[in-house]
């Protein structure tokens, strides 16, 4: 068994003004993404030029927190919340849902691609190899706060979470990051380093997204305000990535019947 390493949660303070590892992970995010963005601006085959990616950054990071938040709400909690309203603005606790904010960010990015006059695939096939490090950064952030912990484990990488509990459990925040974000990354940073379809990109994140998420819900605990949904094993994770692997699916092989050519 591995000892949990119980960080503080809170990473500076100065006086009353708190500032929070969870945000500073979502931060980290960001910055990543613009960095990226700029690399892949200056690839041929892109239509964006660096000056550009910063606005990108923008709409998408507006996209993602605001309909992560009220993602998690409508998803997860909505009771909770209806009856403590002040709750939504604590973000810094925590609650955020990945399948909300991908709902945020393509809001935002449909109205980017308006702005630019651009395809609204070609603005997200752009945006998708920039995503993975902040899903990565993010779960790192769950596990200092020491939530969304996994179902209890006798294999040796078990942890004891704070508030999970006496038996070990598997950290699955950290299996979240490496696959969510670490193998995601690799996967569409390499897919897209050559000219594809439009659309293509964006189908492989939704299938791989998707993909890892179901499987990774296995070994995770479900909210125990939701419980399993069904068959004594789905989850409201799982629910939320079906639809994605199957509009993935269906995104790539639109995209290489329609572009055949620049698949070849």
């Amino acid at each position: 068994m591995l000892t949990y390493p119980d960080i503080d949660p809170v990473a500076l303070s100065l006086g009353p003004l708190k500032i929070h590892w969870y945000g500073i992970m979502y931060l980290v995010g960001f910055a990543a993404a613009w960095w990226l963005g700029h690399v892949r601006a200056r690839q041929a085959h892109t239509p964006f030029k660096p000056e550009q990616v910063a606005d990108l950054i923008f709409y998408g990071a507006l996209g993602a927190v605001i309909g992560g938040r009220l993602g998690y709400i409508l998803f997860y909690d909505f009771a909770n919340y209806a009856q403590h309203p002040l709750n939504i603005l604590k973000v810094w606790q925590g609650g955020m849902s990945f399948h909300g904010g991908l709902i945020g960010v393509l809001v935002a990015m449909w109205l980017y691609s308006r702005k630019l006059k651009l395809a609204f695939f070609q603005v997200t096939d752009f945006l998708a190899p920039l995503v993975p490090v902040g899903l990565g950064a993010g779960r790192i952030g769950n596990f200092i706060n020491g939530e969304l912990w996994g179902k209890t484990t006798d294999l040796p990488w078990g942890m004891v979470f704070p508030h999970a509990g006496p038996l070990p459990r598997h950290p699955s925040q950290l299996y979240e990051a490496l696959l969510e974000g670490v193998a995601l990354f690799v996967i569409l940073w390499l897919y897209s380093a050559k000219p594809r379809p439009t659309a293509a990109v964006s189908g492989l994140f939704l299938i791989c997204y998707g993909a890892f998420r179901f499987i990774i819900e296995f070994g995770r605990q479900p909210d125990a305000h939701i419980g399993y949904l069904a068959y004594g094993w789905l989850t409201m994770g799982q629910l939320l990535s079906l639809p994605m692997v199957i509009a993935g699916a269906i995104l790539m092989l639109w995209a290489h019947k329609r572009q055949p050519q620049t698949a070849a």
